[in-house]
């Protein structure tokens, strides 16, 4: 079955899925090795050594339309130099340029790593195919860092159209100037005070969380034009904003609205600096973003991430009829959260991790 073109998160999905996709067999003369991340090939050297492993080295990677190696090439061309006239393969169905954008993913999970230089080229040629993707995005497919990739886009692509959005990891597209729709947000906040955070969103481009920050600051007499949050798709300004945050402290209650209100740390309500900073170092840690069991993980803590950044906003979306529903299964999941926390701090204490 085809795929759709995947965005920045279903890529990485996808490189995961596709190595549990069924093994055929196919003539080594049926395929085809064009367009590989890599700028230069290593020698016969290299070339021998998944040969060494016999018919037990895993299986090519294949875009069946055109039978183009998408990862594999050097288990290829050992196949060829031993005589092999049949190779194991998986097939990716999708298109062309979703099968190079795929290479580029694979051969940062594993293998002989790209150079620096192989790997800014791959993000020039996702940032020209798929410009609307965050520098996390491309970052995550091409294995640089989000400020690299940024650097790259400007030069690439100059400076972006004032309503330009980009799509994140999550698959949302954001603005990536927010100030105007939080703007548009605020001037229909005070003409509607009385309408829904989902109204309110539609009618300004924003979401339904944009809505409920754009509100609270209205009612607290904050700066619109600063950012309540870090967008979720920037290592840096996640970083920056939380450096920040940490040498200020909380506002205190009791300081009176007619002084200057002290910095606030870069965080919703009821998420502590530091847990932002903990979850910021564990979607950089290597041992979990470049692992199928790891990249489960971070899932699970970027759900729990988003509900205690956006629960005001999730909360208003659910529909009446489902609310105790949800209430029930939120207590049944915090318990369960609890159970798990004990459990990591057990065998953190005794040395298992």
């Amino acid at each position: 079955m085809p795929h759709p073109a995947p965005d920045g998160a279903h890529l990485l999905e996808l490189r995961d899925e596709l190595v549990r996709a069924p093994v055929e067999v196919v003539p080594v003369e049926a395929l085809r090795t064009v367009g590989s991340p890599r700028r230069t090939m290593e020698g016969a050297a290299r070339s021998r050594k998944p040969a060494d492993a016999g018919a037990g080295f895993p299986p090519l990677l294949v875009h069946r339309p055109s039978m183009t190696v998408i990862d594999g090439i050097h288990r290829l061309r050992a196949a060829k130099t031993h005589g092999r006239t049949t190779i194991a393969v998986r097939f990716f169905d999708g298109s062309a340029e979703d099968g190079h954008l795929l290479a580029v993913a694979l051969n940062e999970a594993h293998g002989l790593p790209l150079t620096l230089e192989e790997r800014t080229a791959a993000a020039e040629r996702i940032l020209t195919s798929r410009p609307h993707w965050s520098d996390r995005c491309v970052a995550d497919v091409a294995g640089l860092s989000s400020a690299k990739t940024a650097e790259i886009r400007r030069r690439l692509l100059g400076a972006p159209a004032p309503d330009a959005k980009r799509v994140g990891r999550d698959g949302r597209a954001r603005a990536v100037d927010p100030s105007r729709g939080r703007e548009r947000a605020a001037a229909l906040l005070r003409r509607h005070p009385g309408a829904s955070l989902r109204h309110i969103a539609k009618q300004a481009g924003v979401s339904p969380t944009t809505v409920a920050a754009v509100r609270d600051r209205i009612a607290r007499g904050d700066d619109l034009t600063v950012a309540s949050q870090p967008a979720r798709g920037d290592d840096l300004t996640v970083a920056a904003q939380a450096a920040r945050g940490a040498g200020t402290g909380s506002a205190s209650a009791g300081v009176p609205r007619t002084e200057p209100r002290p910095a606030l740390p870069p965080t919703d309500a009821g998420q502590p600096a530091d847990a932002v900073e903990i979850h910021r170092l564990l979607r950089r840690d290597p041992s979990l973003r470049l692992t199928e069991t790891g990249r489960t993980v971070l899932r699970l803590l970027d759900a729990g991430a988003a509900v205690t950044r956006d629960k005001d906003a999730i909360a208003a979306s659910v529909p009446p009829h489902c609310m105790p529903a949800v209430a029930r299964l939120a207590e049944a999941y915090a318990k369960s959260w609890q159970l798990f926390a004990a459990e990591i701090q057990s065998m953190g204490s005794a040395g298992r991790v």
